[in-house]
């Protein structure tokens, strides 16, 4: 499988600052990074986001990949981060597709920090089809859970930042934390791509809200089910409901609202 070249330029996640309590004492706080990081395409500017920085190479490749502008890995070179210009340069074999089109039409989202859904991606959500097979049992499920819980978080040292995870069964297979949970997703979506892993037996946990663009990202990935910690928003309940995604909020404990694809979804 090809593979781009692709440098390996993590930034720290979390910085120590001092702050002031309650009760008048300094006291060192961490607390999360965040960069911006402009992505060129073929020395083309396409986008500023503003990341955490723990993974800007698979963050600017699942970019590319959810944004329906590179349409393989294969068609993609290079990936060069350089922090001292908080830049990412892209160089792909056969350019951008139909950049002109989709970048002139574009919808902002609801997601914090960058939120942009370039092109037709609402009017293509109609063609994902998602496998009816997955299941995902009860057990499973809570396991999901009790393993995130349990994670060592940036967030639980620092706050401010989302998190998410690739699963399969109860297995974490990868976790990521960004400042938007945008990022998260297209970081998750490009390690995916370069390690060759396929969705459709895999669930994805956020602890951001289930709107329309989460959903559409999670459809693109080809991942059936979808969990949150958080609440869901109407136009992501009818698009999980139009791709036949399970789709699963208020997930804390052992509680759970199971809202789309129930089918797909094992009591124990």
């Amino acid at each position: 499988m090809h593979r781009p070249v692709l440098t390996s330029a993590s930034r720290p996640l979390t910085f120590t600052v001092e702050a002031r309590n309650e009760r008048g004492e300094i006291e060192p706080t961490s607390i999360a990074g965040e960069h911006p990081l402009t992505l060129y395409v073929d020395k083309r500017e396409i986008v500023t986001l503003m990341t955490l920085g723990g993974a800007p190479e698979a963050l600017a490749i699942g970019y590319l990949r959810n944004q329906r502008l590179v349409n393989r890995l294969e068609d993609i070179e290079s990936v060069q981060v350089d922090w001292e210009a908080n830049a990412v340069a892209v160089v792909t074999r056969t350019g951008l597709k139909d950049a002109e089109r989709k970048m002139g039409k574009r919808t902002v989202t609801t997601g914090c920090g960058q939120g942009t859904v370039f092109g037709e991606l609402m009017e293509e959500i109609d063609k994902v089809m998602l496998p009816a097979e997955a299941a995902l049992s009860e057990a499973d499920f809570f396991g999901i859970l009790e393993s995130v819980r349990k994670r060592e978080t940036i967030y639980k040292q620092a706050g401010a930042v989302h998190g998410c995870a690739l699963c399969k069964g109860a297995e974490i297979l990868m976790f990521v934390e960004d400042v938007g949970r945008h990022n998260a997703v297209d970081a998750i979506a490009g390690q995916m791509w370069l390690d060759g892993i396929d969705g459709g037996d895999k669930v994805f946990y956020t602890t951001g809200r289930l709107t329309s663009e989460m959903v559409i990202k999670c459809a693109q990935m080809g991942i059936p089910i979808l969990v949150s910690r958080s609440g869901l928003t109407q136009m992501g309940y009818e698009i999980a409901q139009t791709v036949g995604l399970t789709m699963i909020g208020r997930a804390t404990g052992k509680h759970y609202l199971l809202f789309t694809g129930e089918y797909r979804f094992k009591k124990t």
